[in-house]
């Protein structure tokens, strides 16, 4: 049982690592999507499940560089930083003129608040 447990759980990790570098690439394409933490997410993912697909993951010349930063130095580019920043504030702005309701607008600004902060703090890659 344990066999088909821990079976279980690489392809549900690999599907999830295949399903994020899709996302990431719709963030190259759309810029409201960020690409760097989905690239994270999978890279984690990969990094448990499947060392084959993290080395092509790393391997990559667009996607690689990102993932070993944060991995070595734990910073992101500025550019992604900013993107991410951005669309944190965008999507608040857009929820409360949706919402029109101020306590559901401060329960989105509590939501995202850590989030933000977190991507504030980290460091620029160089």
């Amino acid at each position: 049982m344990d066999n088909i447990a821990s079976k279980s759980k690489l392809l549900i990790l690999k599907s999830i690592g295949v399903l994020f570098v899709g996302l990431a690439v719709l963030g190259v394409v759309l810029p409201i999507l960020p690409t760097t933490p989905f690239l994270l997410v999978a890279a984690a993912c990969f990094a448990k499940s499947s060392p084959r697909m993290q080395k092509w993951l790393l391997a990559n010349k667009t996607f690689g560089p990102l993932i070993h930063d944060w991995q070595t130095h734990r910073s992101i580019p500025r550019k992604a930083k900013r993107i991410a920043l951005l669309t944190i504030v965008l999507s608040v702005v857009w929820s409360a003129y949706l919402l029109n309701d101020f306590a559901l607008t401060m329960l989105v600004v509590a939501l995202v608040a850590g989030p933000f902060i977190f991507l504030w703090r980290l460091p620029l890659s160089k």
